[in-house]
């Protein structure tokens, strides 16, 4: 015997609510948590510290998603048809 079960048996999938699904919260965040990293080396450790090159290194990656972030979102209110859905 064979288990068929059909679409009316699933349960159904709930949307998340839109404050899980916006990305910008996090972005921002980490953006400025690493700007925080920064202040602090510079204060703490001076400008020879191993680690600012690490935190300039942070910033500079944040800076490019960042700016993938607002490419693909401009590219969703175009509605380009390779861009990605959800980031309106």
């Amino acid at each position: 015997m064979t288990d068929r079960s059909s679409a009316a048996d699933k349960p159904p999938v709930w949307a998340l609510p839109t404050s899980l699904t916006d990305p910008r919260p996090v972005v921002i965040a980490c953006v400025i948590g690493w700007i925080v990293a920064i202040i602090v080396t510079l204060i703490v450790a001076g400008t020879s510290s191993p680690i600012l090159p690490t935190c300039y290194a942070g910033l500079g990656i944040g800076a490019i998603g960042v700016a993938i972030f607002l490419i693909q979102r401009a590219a969703a209110r175009r509605g380009t048809r390779g861009a990605q859905r959800g980031l309106v």
